[in-house]
């Protein structure tokens, strides 16, 4: 009661109420046809009224005024101003059977008016439908609060408004329903949609039948237009008629734009119509057109435009052609890799490809379709995802059940009926029946692959679907690596659209179970061939095998033409007519020679990254003729080299050991190999006793590598572990390692020295040794032999001979540790079957032939030859002293002999015996 008595004592006063709720859009679907039968619920304080209903849409349009007349409310109608009570909008799904369900539920602020004066326009905004605190759509509505009277005394204050002063009635639609008035509602104008339905794609089966007689629903602002019945969506998956119209006032804010609802519906027997698949595009502004400016899909073709110049003039063409011939050296080092690793601009890779000023190629790094400038390839068709809405328990089922081919544009018409309407949008269209192609896949490499083996890497391969067909190039797997290099074209025919979509997955090989699955990704080739016939041009590269005339494009000139500069081109780089087309095609603005980058994709992770995919595809319809030959990105194989180094002699090496005789002295020998190749070292013999630091050997190693000419690399395969299945690749410069050792029979040997020479930029060696100093290889030391002016490739020189130094680092610098002669060759395979050669002095002793080395006496092993040890070490040494003690031992013997016949004598001498 002492409530009561509190707002009584407020002051109660009369408002009117009015609830403009123009339209609602993506609201949820309660019905099994997913859709719902929406109406709203308006209350406010304790007064309410409902919308009209409308029947199967998620995005009504009442574009209805609820007016509530007498509204009492208590309380001091200034602070009702500022804090005003809020209106209740509650949307419900209309059933006929069982109880009306809640859709979710929003609230709005009225505009309050306190004075008759106030000219304030209440303004149409989104309101968010929530159900369960999830956003459930949206609502365009607003309201307005205005005082009339009061029930009690009103204070003078207060300048309270008379029925005469109220807004005018809004004007009716039917019966005890109003419109939303002029000035609140948006401003319509009469708008053209033009609907391009070219047709379904990808549809999944409804209720356990296949949807086989589509038929195409668009509705926008009220209106509804319905296509021509499919008739059989496995021979032809397009719209009998292509182009639909609607006519329909739509707001010229494009806030208040209504949505394109599509509505898939199959024709099924007994009259049964289910929709079976529907989408909703909310935002019209992409398809918004001028009508009369021409699109740039609907120009004349290149070849219609060039027929059409004037043929009486002379038209001259600079082709800028500064390109030199390759030379012989180099042909083995431009390729189609060459290209590709210049277009990235790894310079190491590509040789001498950039220096050559050969056209490169565009590697993007993702997809085509969502490069800006190829508006996602749809200038002709934009791909929209068809969801189910409600599955057959009544639940909601956003999967995506099919794709709908197709565009829209918009524009406005006069008002005026006598006025021309401007000419039709969609015109000239490509025929929409089954074409049968040829698709070109080819698929460069991949990137950051995700490992699938315990060792961090995985064995991938290429696994291609197209339609019914699968390619599985299983035995091409590449092992130990999650960046492998494929090189691989895939060549399959296929009829669009039914087999538009071309899945390229990347599979890890697995030799005890079952292969996994890295990733996928999927390429609508249908968009592919329309850009493909109106604008894309897949430009050779430097390689005969495919000159200009195999691209898709013909250029036919019916006018004189005069090439400025003529030049003689080289064979690789095509005939001049193909290159004069090569560069009209370049001046119009067409996709140029790509790579494409796609992401890798897996369903059990379908948001995350399994890697990349460089590659690109190519598609011929077959109507318009044969296709040349395909391009050749076979990954660069490694050819077979012959590295023979014969070390002739030392000299200078460090004498590192001490004789039992005090002689300083060393057991030279000498050690080389190629890095990546540690088990095919190899050494000489021994020259024992070198007692000046001079050695002389006579003797050749020889070492076969794979080598990459183009990336001027080593190709060294190995097992990482003794129980790995594969050989893993490994990429490393060619390179020479020669060490000098002192050979220990009964202990470790002692290391004297080394060099590292880099085959590709070898430091020139000294034609002496007494030119031979660590000065040479400062370049080398400094970890850049690429900077050493006088550096020179060994595979250009073929063979060089002389004296380089072998450093030994000592107290943290490096010293001289002695210096070797020898001749570096390389011989590729065949020439080293020509002029063989074997390994030290073994036969075929040849190319050239090794004479044993002229050692002096001295250079022997004391242990197995005693009696040269007494010759060449104790008797050269110690002559004198043991002639010495011979003749001292003589003596000795001597007065030994006279001391032990001297007493006989003499007591023989004193007896006289007979």
């Amino acid at each position: 009661q002492w409530m009561f008595f509190f707002f009584f004592s407020l002051g109660s006063y009369m408002y009117h109420l009015r609830v403009y709720i123009y339209q609602a859009r993506n609201l949820v679907s309660m019905d099994k046809d997913s859709f719902s039968d929406p109406y709203a619920h308006v209350s406010f304080l304790h007064v309410s009224k409902t919308t009209e209903r409308l029947r199967a849409t998620l995005n009504p349009t009442w574009d209805q005024t609820l007016i509530f007349n007498d509204v009492e409310i208590y309380g001091d109608p200034q602070n009702l101003a500022h804090q005003p009570p809020d209106v209740v909008l509650e949307f419900y799904d209309s059933d006929q059977v069982g109880k009306d369900e809640l859709l979710g539920r929003t609230v709005c602020v009225p505009l309050v008016k306190l004075n008759p004066g106030m000219d304030q326009i209440p303004k149409l905004l989104w309101h968010p439908i929530t159900q369960k605190g999830q956003r459930a759509g949206e609502a365009l509505v607003a309201a307005e609060l205005i005082l009339k009277d009061k029930f009690e005394e009103i204070p003078e204050i207060i300048c309270s408004s008379t029925e005469s002063d109220l807004p005018l009635v809004p004007p009716k639609r039917a019966e005890n329903l109003y419109m939303v008035p002029q000035g609140i509602r948006p401003v319509v104008q009469l708008t053209a949609v033009e609907i391009l339905a070219w047709g379904l794609r990808n549809m999944k089966p409804f209720q356990l039948a296949t949807v086989s007689s589509p038929s195409l629903v668009v509705e926008c602002g009220g209106q509804r237009v319905e296509s021509a019945v499919i008739k059989n969506m496995k021979k032809s998956p397009n719209f009998p008629s292509s182009v639909l119209f609607i006519k329909v006032l739509l707001p010229k804010d494009e806030m208040y734009t209504p949505p394109i609802v599509l509505k898939v519906i199959d024709h099924r027997p007994f009259g049964r119509k289910p929709v079976v698949g529907q989408c909703t595009i909310t935002s019209l502004e992409q398809f918004r057109c001028d009508p009369y400016v021409l699109s740039s899909y609907y120009l004349p073709p290149l070849t219609v435009a060039l027929m059409m110049a004037s043929p009486s003039k002379h038209i001259s063409i600079d082709m800028g052609e500064k390109t030199p011939l390759l030379e012989a050296q180099e042909k083995e080092t431009v390729d189609w890799w060459s290209k590709f690793y210049a277009s990235i601009g790894d310079q190491e890779k590509c040789g001498p490809y950039l220096k050559k000023g050969y056209d490169t190629l565009t590697v993007y790094d993702s997809e085509l379709e969502n490069i800006p400038e190829f508006h996602g390839l749809t200038d002709f068709c934009n791909t929209f995802k068809l969801q189910r809405g409600k599955n057959e328990n009544g639940d909601d089922d956003p999967t995506v059940v099919g794709e709908f081919k197709g565009s829209f544009k918009v524009y406005p018409l006069p008002d005026d009926p006598g006025i021309t309407p401007p000419p039709r949008q969609f015109r000239e269209l490509p025929e929409s029946g089954p074409q049968e192609c040829l698709v070109r896949i080819y698929v460069v490499r991949a990137i950051d692959l995700q490992p699938k083996d315990n060792n961090g890497m995985c064995d991938p391969y290429i696994k291609i679907s197209l339609g019914k067909k699968t390619i599985e190039d299983r035995d091409n797997y590449r092992p130990n690596t999650i960046n492998p290099v494929f090189g691989r074209m895939f060549e399959m025919t296929c009829f669009l659209p039914q087999d538009k979509d071309l899945k390229i997955s990347v599979y890890d090989y697995d030799l005890l179970s079952r292969d996994e699955k890295v990733g996928e990704t999927v390429i609508d080739l249908e968009n592919r061939n329309f850009e493909v016939t109106k604008k894309k041009n897949y430009l050779g590269g430097t390689n005969q095998k495919q000159p200009w005339k195999h691209n898709k494009v013909s250029i036919f000139f019916s006018y004189p033409l005069v090439i400025a500069g003529n030049k003689e081109i080289h064979q690789h780089l095509g005939p001049t007519r193909e290159r004069i087309c090569l560069h009209v095609l370049r001046t119009q603005g067409l996709i140029p020679e790509h790579v494409e980058t796609r992401t890798l994709y897996s369903s059990f992770q379908p948001t995350l990254s399994q890697g990349q995919l460089q590659m690109w595809v190519d598609v011929f319809p077959k109507n318009i003729g044969v296709p040349g030959p395909p391009f050749d990105i076979t990954p660069r194989k490694a050819k077979k080299y012959f590295l023979r180094a014969v070390i002739w002699n030392t000299t200078d090496v460090t004498l590192d050991e001490t004789s039992i005789t005090g002689e300083h002295m060393s057991d030279i020998y000498v050690k080389g190999w190629m890095p990546g190749m540690e088990e095919n070292k190899q050494k000489t013999d021994v020259h024992y006793r070198s007692l000046d630091g001079d050695g002389n050997f006579n003797w050749r190693f020889i070492f076969d590598f794979d080598y990459l000419p183009a990336e001027q690399l080593c190709l060294v395969s190995k097992k990482e572990h003794f129980w790995s299945l594969d050989k893993t690749e490994f990429r490393i410069p060619p390179k020479l390692i020669v060490q000098i050792w002192d050979n220990d029979k009964f202990s470790l040997d002692d290391y004297l020295g080394t060099l590292e020479l880099d085959l590709r930029n070898l430091i020139p060696p000294a034609k002496t040794p007494e030119k031979c100093t660590l000065e040479m290889m400062e370049a080398l030391d400094a970890g850049a032999p690429h900077k050493s002016e006088h550096a020179k490739s060994l595979f250009a020189q073929q063979s060089v001979r002389g004296w380089w130094p072998c450093s030994i680092e000592q107290d943290g610098k490096k010293v001289l540790g002695g210096k070797v002669e020898m001749t570096l060759e390389i011989v590729s395979e065949t020439d080293a079957d020509q002029k063989p050669a074997g390994k030290g002095r073994d036969e075929p002793n040849m190319n050239p032939k090794l004479d044993p080395p002229n050692r002096p006496d001295t250079s022997f092993f004391w242990f197995t030859n005693p009696c040269k040890t007494m010759k060449f070490i104790v008797w050269r040494r110690f002559r004198c002293l043991f002639i010495g003690l011979l003749i001292l031992f003589i003596v000795l013997l001597f007065v030994a002999i006279l001391l032990y016949s001297l007493p006989n004598y003499i007591s023989m001498k004193i007896v006289k015996p007979l």
